[in-house]
């Protein structure tokens, strides 16, 4: 895939060589029995940035969302989440599958819900014949609705929901970083309203594998147990976890940049009378656009004989996805196949 431009996700970059140099001298140990200082470096760092007492490394951001919702629930719990959730739309039905707990589906606008709409999904106490209530989830930024960000009011709104009626509150942070970079909040002003966090490394931050997930001491201690329980412990991790380390460190500012070009995108598409960009979407590093009449799968097939790559979002819909693998001289070249193509 060298020499294609491709715009099919922020998960295709590869490690850059300074990062690459960061993994290769790697202090290692074993992190099963918690000696893998670069494991712990991270995970450090990590808890610090998020400002949480503790976190964990995870090899992906379906295993950091799945074991904080294992670790919040008991089988036959409920937790209620946007429509196009990551954790019901791509996770493989994991839910159910890991830990016998059912989502209840909130139709969001852009990928946002408002506690309006979630507290008449809130199931009595008292209902003995339901499923229990237990956790509200809140994905940021929202990848089904187009790199979206959730308003830190309505988080904070949201949060005292949650409080009064005495359940937890997750973050799919995946793409929390690019929150941040846009709005200006840091990552541990989002995450501090939540009692759990998941935050992928391996997405727009460029590092090859892993997420991390952040909470309570308590919480962090719960999650090692359910993560050996599901094959996550990994030995020497360190190597991994450098990448992680080095991507927190030197890319997460950098965001803006694919942020930028998102935009760029976004606005000469949406110039072209047979396509539509819903321009209010584009927040971050997503663009989402439709066709017209124009069949999707040739129009792909298309771009891709002529060297570039997308995606497909919800039925209808393509993605292209900005990241630190592709240059602004290559965003303009993407847009120019795309008009040799259509027009």
């Amino acid at each position: 895939m060298n020499n294609f431009i491709d715009l099919r996700s922020d998960t295709v970059t590869k490690p850059s060589e300074a990062m690459r140099k960061a993994m290769f001298n790697a202090e290692v140990g074993d992190d099963v029995y918690k000696e893998d200082p670069t494991v712990n470096e991270l995970e450090e760092y990590a808890a610090e940035l998020l400002g949480k007492e503790a976190a964990l490394f995870v090899s992906s951001g379906v295993m950091g969302n799945q074991v904080c919702l294992n670790v919040l629930t008991q089988p036959g719990d409920e937790v209620i989440c946007e429509k196009d959730a990551h954790i019901f739309q791509y996770e493989s039905g994991s839910p159910a599958a890991l830990s016998g707990i059912q989502l209840s589906l909130v139709d969001g606008v852009k990928g946002v819900f408002t506690p309006e709409q979630v507290e008449p999904l809130i199931r009595p106490e008292s209902a003995y014949y339901m499923a229990r209530t237990k956790v509200i989830e809140v994905e940021n930024t929202h990848n089904r609705a187009g790199g979206t960000i959730n308003p830190i009011e309505n988080i904070k709104a949201l949060s005292q929901l949650a409080k009064k009626h005495k359940l937890y509150f997750h973050l799919d942070g995946a793409r929390i970083w690019n929150a941040s970079v846009e709005t200006g909040i840091a990552p541990s002003e989002y995450a501090k309203h939540f009692d759990s966090v998941s935050c992928c490394l391996s997405k727009g931050l460029g590092a090859p594998v892993g997420s991390v997930i952040a909470g309570s001491k308590d919480f962090i201690k719960e999650a090692y147990r359910v993560r050996k329980g599901w094959g996550g412990g990994m030995r020497q991790a360190g190597f991994l976890a450098a990448a992680g380390l080095y991507a927190l460190k030197n890319n997460i500012t950098r965001l803006k940049d694919d942020h930028i070009k998102a935009k760029t995108i976004a606005e000469k598409l949406n110039s072209i009378p047979c396509i539509k960009v819903d321009m209010d979407c584009v927040q971050t590093n997503m663009v989402m656009f439709t066709l017209g009449k124009i069949n999707v799968d040739d129009f792909l097939a298309k771009c891709k004989d002529n060297g570039l790559l997308l995606s497909t979002g919800k039925v209808g819909v393509i993605r292209a996805v900005t990241h630190l693998d592709v240059s602004m001289e290559e965003i303009y070249k993407a847009i120019k196949i795309i008009e040799k193509i259509v027009l």
